[in-house]
């Protein structure tokens, strides 16, 4: 029996609401075995963040490789990177290790406002692992960066995932979580669009969504399935996290990535 395999290369989240813990347990519910190589620790809770740690280049490195070279991967998301040399390091190894399915995720700014990844980084991004992506997922903020244009309207939407697919990755998935009225995400593979609608929900339980949606992807990815399905489903699986979400600390709870195992909690 083959089992399907996805690593998260993340920052840690100490509250496990977002970062490598929302990703593993998203892997986990989806049938995946999770793999991790740490970036950064982070101390933060339901308010924000407090504390940023980042970890060595080369022990980032030890970690992805260890796992990969024994255990084997089908498919490598990427978050929390926090800086150009870690960028630059595990570029060069999955590249070296012929990953061919990657996710990367290009956070950049906590949703408390805290920065998460270093200006100077930007461009390394963009020039050595956007490059390598199957699939990118910026959100709104993150497209307006990587775009330099306002990103207001789906109309904006099109023309942020036209530029950003210029950059050379295979798919630009547009989160529009940010949006006004309901959410619509914007899937281009460089010549057609495929939009994905779903219904806001009125909830403060939110915190991980932009994690969860990506490790989603990189999930069914590992399952085998196309980009397009992989991104129906992780959809469906968020859509469903969101509306199960735990009322969790004094800030913005953490989605229920388990909702579908827990049944006791909604007894």
């Amino acid at each position: 029996m083959k089992i399907p395999r996805a690593l998260t290369i993340a920052g840690s989240d100490s509250s496990g609401g977002a970062g490598i813990q929302a990703d593993m347990k998203t892997f986990s519910a989806l049938g995946v075995y999770a793999l991790s190589a740490v970036t950064a620790l982070t101390a933060q809770n339901t308010l924000g963040v407090s504390g940023i740690v980042q970890i060595e280049p080369e022990f980032v490195s030890a970690q992805i490789r260890s796992v990969v070279l024994d255990i084997g991967v089908d498919c490598v998301k990427t978050g929390m990177l926090a800086n150009s040399a870690i960028i630059s390091r595990v570029a060069a190894d999955l590249e070296a290790l012929e990953v061919k399915n990657l996710v990367v995720d290009p956070v950049m700014i906590s949703s408390s406002g805290v920065r998460l990844l270093d200006d100077d980084a930007i461009e390394t991004l963009v020039t050595r692992l956007i490059p390598m992506a199957l699939v990118l997922t910026p959100n709104l903020h993150e497209a307006e960066v990587l775009t330099g244009i306002r990103v207001e309207r789906l109309e904006d939407m099109r023309e942020a995932a036209v530029r950003i697919a210029r950059l050379g990755c295979g798919y630009v998935l547009l989160k529009g979580g940010h949006l006004r009225g309901n959410p619509v995400d914007l899937l281009y593979d460089g010549s057609r669009f495929r939009q994905y609608s779903g219904v806001r929900q009125e909830t403060a339980n939110t915190h991980g969504t932009g994690c969860t949606f990506a490790s989603a992807v990189a999930a069914f990815i590992a399952r085998g399935l196309r980009v397009e399905q992989a991104v129906s489903g992780a959809k469906a699986y968020v859509g469903a996290a969101i509306a199960q979400g735990l009322p969790l600390g004094r800030g913005f709870g953490p989605l229920h990535h388990f909702y579908e195992f827990y049944t006791f909690l909604n007894s």
